[in-house]
């Protein structure tokens, strides 16, 4: 039986370089019979958290926007992959806002254990992506049972489309998708 998979397609640009390496993944995991469900947060509302720990008693958020759907996808799947373009050496302000708002999973149950990062840069250098990937962990350390499973860094994709002259990227988030 296969893995439920959700995977978080966090850039404000449609089909943009960190878009096609989940949509790689996607199509690797679905060839290995897994059900992958992309939802991307260039079209949701997603206010920021307001600190109240509220959702620490109740298991739910008190604003009500776009993220609680979003958490209960998250709650249920066997696996979360995030993918997010590099802005100033760090993860997307849309996927850091929604990491936020996760906090309703902490203190209950959840399915997921095994954590990807799809992530592209501009820059040449991987180490352009270490401040998202130190970011994701910190998230993840929150979770007794869940692992930074992989990560993939998309260098020197700057303009849309131009993760296709990182083939590697791509082919890895393939990979991946298969091999989940």
């Amino acid at each position: 039986m296969g893995k439920k998979i959700v995977v978080l397609s966090t850039s404000p640009r449609m089909g943009g370089n960190s878009e096609m390496m989940a949509d790689a993944f996607i199509r690797g995991a679905a060839e290995a019979g897994h059900e992958a469900e992309k939802i991307h947060l260039y079209d949701k509302k997603i206010e920021f958290c307001k600190g109240c720990l509220a959702c620490q008693h109740t298991g739910a958020c008190v604003i009500r926007d776009d993220a609680a759907v979003i958490v209960e996808q998250m709650r249920q799947a066997d696996v979360l992959v995030f993918a997010t373009p590099i802005y100033f050496y760090e993860m997307s302000g849309q996927m850091k806002t929604l990491l936020d708002r996760t906090n309703p999973l902490f203190p209950g149950e959840y399915a997921f254990h095994d954590i990807y990062l799809l992530a592209a840069s501009a820059d040449e250098e991987a180490s352009s992506m270490d401040g998202a990937v130190k970011g994701l962990e910190g998230w993840i350390s929150c979770f007794e049972q869940v692992h930074l499973a992989g990560v993939i860094r998309g260098a020197a994709a700057d303009k849309k489309g131009e993760i296709e002259n990182v083939p590697e990227a791509l082919n890895s988030a393939y990979e991946f998708g298969r091999n989940v």
